[in-house]
């Protein structure tokens, strides 16, 4: 198994994480995971641009964007290192935590002062001013916030929900929002249009990253009666601080660089998109509810975080979330369950290695199960292979190997015709595509026939690797 990139000390139940955005700033700075770009930088398709090139490396703070006096942050969680850094354990702490938080979510706690509002500005804003929002690529159709989390209140019962949602700036005061079929926002939208009024929403920009987690967790661990504010303050083990919102009765992460607090529009509509999502294509035009902002609030000295349509951390977002929720599905069901890695190669979505450890002659067939239960556990999954305890996982080689020398073809391809996935796979037909299982495991009676080469664990001196390099070129040259 590959190592953890940073040390881990024993976890349990009652660790308490410090969330904090500017806190989780400061570790990635210290674990050299955060860097500066100080050249003035345009939010026209060049700070975009610099972040695609830089994609899967250190977060880029851009202290200079023309225009702007506020830097704009990229890449912020876009890979393994990144994350691990932020919140201060490794990838398997990571998705200890979002399992905590599903399982034992702890209410948000009020207070009177907060960081959120040390600005507040009720009137005479413009956002296009205000906020140092990028226009991504060329065939966008203007400029996009991209790494607001969507706050609302369901109109009928109450919960909170957090959930990611683009904003196409419109205006001084307008955007518009894409608002997809099936997710939560959805579902209070049209519950408040149903009731003839729109909807109260805040928008929080660069905030609490145990919010960032619990607002990209979807589906059924994450249902509609479930509360992300809560479920935050659950992945944090203390409950996340919040204030009252100033112009609408919701309430707001304290924690939290920018605010925009206003209302979905019940009526008023925009042509919101095209723009480019995490899958590589343009999400065409199309018709979307208008968030008429009341309210703006933020610190003295904000930073505006940006994330790319088409970058690893739309992806990366999901990726321990997804893990720990496959995971807490699967295990109770299929016991012989040991890890899963949900990869990059399939964005983070659709494909996953399940690594299964089958000790007993009846836990032969289990691995089928497994791939069952998490095409079952997570709709987006359109691939599974399932490989052996003694698969790294985690290297593409080692699972690649595993296919080379334990799948048979004839017998080891499970193929599930017209199951339901992701509309925006275009291979599919409207999200109807055929789902892929694949055994690349040994049968428990071959695993001596099949068990690898040993070699000595002998430790390795570094040091010992340097040598007189013109020595051995003398040497060579006889």
């Amino acid at each position: 198994m590959s190592a953890p990139s940073i040390p881990m000390k024993p976890l349990s139940n009652s660790d308490v994480l410090d969330t904090r955005f500017r806190s989780a700033l400061e570790r990635m700075a210290e674990a050299g995971r955060l860097k500066t770009y100080d050249a003035p930088a345009d939010t026209h398709l060049e700070i975009a641009a610099i972040m695609k090139k830089l994609d899967g490396g250190p977060s880029i703070m851009f202290t200079a964007p023309k225009g702007y006096d506020t830097p704009v942050l990229g890449n912020f969680l876009s890979a393994q290192a990144n994350c691990e850094a932020a919140f201060g354990v490794d990838f398997r702490g990571i998705r200890t935590f979002v399992a905590r938080a599903l399982a034992a979510p702890l209410p948000p706690q009020v207070v009177k002062k907060a960081s959120a509002q040390e600005v507040v500005l009720k009137k005479g804003f413009d956002l296009r001013k205000l906020l140092p929002a990028l226009h991504h690529t060329r065939d966008d159709a203007g400029r996009f916030a991209t790494a607001g989390i969507v706050i609302t209140k369901d109109p009928d019962t109450g919960v909170y929900n957090a959930s990611y949602h683009r904003l196409q700036i419109l205006g001084p005061n307008s955007t518009g929002l894409k608002l997809d079929l099936g997710r939560h926002l959805r579902l209070a939208w049209e519950r408040a249009k149903a009731k003839g009024v729109d909807l109260p929403m805040v928008v929080a920009i660069g905030t609490d990253i145990a919010l960032h987690y619990t607002a990209a967790t979807m589906g059924s661990q994450m249902p509609a009666e479930a509360d992300e504010l809560a479920a935050a303050g659950g992945l944090a083990g203390r409950p996340m601080p919040v204030v009252k919102a100033v112009t609408q009765d919701l309430l707001v992460p304290a924690d939290t660089e920018f605010v925009l607090e206003g209302t979905l529009s019940a009526t008023e509509t925009v042509n919101e998109g095209p723009f480019g999502e995490f899958i590589g294509f343009m999400a065409p035009a199309a018709p979307g509810p208008v968030f008429n902002v009341t309210a703006v609030t933020h610190r003295k000295d904000p930073i505006y975080l940006a994330i790319n349509g088409y970058g690893r951390e739309t992806i990366m977002l999901r990726k321990y979330v997804l893990e720990a929720s496959l995971l807490k599905a699967v295990q109770p069901a299929v016991p012989i369950v040991v890890d899963a890695e949900i990869t990059a190669g399939g964005l983070h979505r659709f494909h996953a290695i399940v690594q299964v450890q089958k000790t007993l002659p009846a836990h032969e067939g289990l691995q089928r199960n497994a791939i069952l239960a998490s095409f079952g556990a997570l709709k987006d999954l359109d691939l599974i292979i399932v490989v052996d305890d003694d698969i790294d996982i985690r290297d593409p080689a080692d699972v690649e190997y595993a296919l080379a020398t334990r799948m048979e073809a004839s017998r080891d391809l499970i193929v599930i015709p017209e199951a339901r996935g992701h509309e925006y796979v275009r291979a599919g037909n409207n999200g109807i595509r055929a789902k892929l299982g694949i055994d690349a495991t040994v049968p428990i009676e071959e695993r001596e026939r099949f068990r690898r080469m040993r070699f000595e664990d002998t430790a390795v001196r570094l040091e010992d690797l340097g040598g007189d390099v013109g020595s051995i070129v003398a040497r060579l040259r006889g």
